[in-house]
């Protein structure tokens, strides 16, 4: 089988695979790393949303076969380190409010938090409902008020 060669959350990492095997199974299976949940395969639940060279992207929908070898895939378990704490802004913000409930969709929820909060700063403004409306993450527990308000407060501190 072919090998291929990313870094993951700071590590350069070589898995031997086919291809054309989805991303979150080498994360998960191959590489043991389990914060990016499966909950649907196909893009649409975003439980398994992760960072790829800084922006959210879902590695259910991603061959392992199209990472290059300077490609930086975050999992929410090296979100920690991209600012040198024991937590994320976001990650405490998700404490403080008490969002988790079952937790499952937790990971892909803070990850796809952070994508959003760089992308509205960098625009230079503030979040806006329209911009946490735009987080499509499901929760099947319902936490979407916590969510939105400790999106907010992790924006503040980021």
């Amino acid at each position: 089988m072919p090998e291929h060669t990313f870094m993951l959350n700071g590590v350069r990492v070589t898995v031997d695979v086919a291809g054309d095997v989805r991303l979150l199974w080498v994360l998960r299976d191959v590489l043991g790393v389990t914060g990016p949940k499966y909950g649907c395969g196909v893009d649409v639940c975003k439980a398994c949303t992760s960072h790829l060279n800084g922006k959210a992207f879902r590695p259910c929908s991603v061959p392992v076969g199209e990472l290059r070898p300077d490609d930086e895939v975050t999992t929410i378990e090296g979100l920690p380190a991209t600012v040198g704490r024991p937590l994320h802004p976001m990650q405490e913000a998700w404490i403080d409010h008490d969002v988790v409930q079952c937790g499952y969709c937790q990971p892909g929820q803070i990850m796809a938090a952070v994508d959003l909060v760089r992308r509205v700063a960098a625009e230079g403004r503030a979040i806006t409902d329209a911009d946490l409306d735009g987080i499509r993450n499901i929760c099947r527990c319902g936490t979407y008020s916590r969510i939105r308000e400790a999106v907010r407060a992790g924006a503040r501190n980021m």
